[in-house]
């Protein structure tokens, strides 16, 4: 038996960094024969596509949620508007009767009280003016009336007058209807020489005249009645008309 020496065995002993790398080289090549290769048909994942759905980090809000949520606090603004708001008044505040402060509300209900009178007035106005006008009319209906019914009695007086001499007494008493007639707007006419004129005159003859250079009346049969503009009764006379 050969003697031990210690100083050949420590070196005959590999290093032992020859050591880790022979051990790094022994397990990357299992691990590379434990994974299968990639088949022709597989994709690889590019970094710019992992980069395009890159996570968002802490403290990010994404973009796309901000947007939306914005969006919906818009909406419930406008709707919270739309439903709150109110036409304002001349006093700045809402229209509504809760709103209005006490002189506001002071202010509204004078305007509606003026507005209120306004109207009352005018419509009283307007029927006062009506009724003095029926009352007019019926007026002028009543004397119309009375006046048809004495016609017949007033031509009888005229006829006395022209053809006969009447007594004082006679002519008091005719003089006293003609004045009750003027009294309620009765006017008489109808006068001998007096131009014709068929808007108040009725010719009831024509004869010719050498003298006469337009149509003139030349006998009243029976005088005219009017109560203003208004024709009563048209004159009834001859008409002396120009000689052809």
């Amino acid at each position: 038996m050969s003697e031990f020496n210690k100083d050949d065995y420590l070196n005959d002993l590999p290093d032992a960094d020859d050591l880790a790398a022979s051990s790094a080289s022994s397990a990357a090549a299992g691990a590379a024969q434990e994974k299968p290769a990639p088949s022709a048909g597989d994709s690889i994942p590019s970094d710019e596509g992992a980069g395009s759905a890159k996570p968002a980090t802490e403290g990010e809000a994404p973009a796309n949620a901000g947007d939306k949520q914005s969006g919906e606090g818009q909406s419930a603004a406008e709707h919270g508007e739309a439903e709150g708001e109110k036409p304002a008044d001349a006093d700045g505040k809402a229209a509504g009767d809760d709103t209005l402060t006490p002189l506001g509300k002071a202010k509204k209900e004078a305007a509606e009280y003026l507005e209120a009178l306004q109207r009352e007035r005018a419509e009283f106005i307007n029927y006062r003016n009506r009724a003095a006008k029926e009352q007019e009319r019926f007026r002028q209906h009543g004397i119309i009336d009375v006046l048809t019914a004495l016609l017949p009695a007033l031509d009888d007086i005229d006829r006395i007058r022209e053809h006969s001499e009447m007594d004082d007494s006679f002519k008091a008493v005719a003089a006293k209807i003609d004045k009750a007639f003027e009294k309620f707007g009765v006017e008489k006419f109808g006068e001998k020489g007096e131009e014709f004129d068929p808007t108040k005159h009725e010719a009831i003859l024509h004869k010719p005249d050498a003298e006469a250079e337009k149509e003139t009346v030349d006998t009243v049969v029976e005088a005219g009645y009017r109560i203003g503009d208004r024709v009563i009764r048209a004159a009834r006379v001859v008409v002396a008309s120009p000689h052809n």
